[in-house]
């Protein structure tokens, strides 16, 4: 089991340095997604994986540990929270510039000198 979430890691981590490094503001924001579900599964995993066991203290003798379920648990409110941002952002610099390029520029150079 272990080394299948080790392997989803490194899969959704790479997939997610990669489009972070595109130069379009959807495959950022999907990028900074799938980063952020990678390091979710990262915290969930370290805390152990325990399959069967209670996750409430006193039901049974043995327990899975609380603390990295909570940390998943804030970490997915405050990824929510930071994707619609970075959708609406993306949604605003598209409507302001016209295109959804990172720094703002259009991909021709002929475009770019005409404007100034």
């Amino acid at each position: 089991m272990e080394l299948v979430m080790a392997i989803v890691i490194g899969v959704l981590t790479g997939c997610g340095v990669l489009l972070v490094l595109r130069a379009h503001t959807f495959a950022v924001v999907l990028g900074l997604t799938m980063l952020s579900y990678a390091v979710n599964l990262f915290i969930f995993a370290s805390g152990g994986l325990t399959a069967g066991k209670g996750a409430v203290l006193g039901v049974t003798d043995i327990y899975a540990d609380p603390l990295p379920q909570a940390l998943v648990l804030t970490a997915i409110v405050i990824g929510f929270a930071m994707t619609a941002f970075l959708v609406i952002l993306a949604i605003r610099a598209r409507a302001e510039l016209g295109n959804d390029h990172v720094d703002g520029q259009s991909g021709s150079r002929q475009q770019q000198e005409s404007r100034f």
